[in-house]
């Protein structure tokens, strides 16, 4: 992918997981070893990502934990990812970038599908329209033990500013609920997705987070 050399296809990767599972440290991570590889690399997130999803953002992840039912919430989350499709991922894929984005619609499938119990089916035919045949060409999900992830994540919120803790607040059963969902999602599409266990310290998981790169989309990444 040597720069003098014919544009290279862009690639989607997508880290998911849930709360407190490192997906922004390792997304930062994989994104500096990526750029050593000599490659463009967008770094993204969802929900937000483009100006008005990031709009969208502040009604999802602030305010009380009943704010929204699953279906309004649902429609809210796909609303912010057109914007960021049409305004972010796709330019920049078109282009030979590869992105790098901490969530997309697993996550929605995991938090409001299972978590909020709205159903595999009606989230999927909400990908189905506003997504269509597009899917990330990987995708590493985070795992950790419910517990550990909402323990990792009230530290870090006690030590930084700002209040987008609305899902952390949700109840014990809703965070195993949509544990259950991210292993059910990467047994049913295990060509595209993969479980880390993220337990380990930060330079472990992104180790593996490399390997599985490395492994499942090539090319001349060291």
């Amino acid at each position: 992918m040597s720069a003098d050399g014919p544009a290279s296809p862009g690639r989607f990767i997508t880290l998911e997981g849930g709360e407190g599972a490192g997906k922004s440290t390792q997304q930062r991570r994989l994104a500096a070893w990526l750029r050593e590889n000599g490659l463009e690399v967008v770094e993204t997130r969802e929900p937000g990502g483009s100006p008005g999803a990031e709009e969208i953002r502040a009604l999802l992840v602030t305010g009380a934990t009943g704010r929204w039912d699953a279906v309004t919430e649902t429609l809210l989350h796909f609303a912010a990812r057109r914007d960021h499709l049409v305004k972010t991922v796709r330019p920049a894929l078109e282009r030979g970038a590869w992105v790098v984005c901490d969530r997309f619609a697993d996550s929605t499938m995991a938090y409001q599908g299972y978590g909020q119990g709205l159903g595999r089916e009606t989230v999927a035919a909400f990908y189905d329209l506003v997504v269509g045949d597009f899917r990330p060409d990987l995708t590493l999900v985070l795992d950790l033990p419910v517990a550990e992830g909402l323990a990792r994540a009230n530290a870090r919120n006690g030590s930084a500013a700002g209040d987008e803790n609305r899902y952390e607040k949700m109840d014990l059963g809703f965070h195993e609920r949509l544990r259950q969902g991210f292993h059910d999602i990467v047994a049913r599409e295990p060509g595209r997705c993969l479980l880390v266990d993220a337990a380990g310290d930060e330079d472990a998981v992104a180790a593996k987070v490399q390997a599985v790169v490395r492994e499942r989309l090539g090319g001349r990444l060291e």
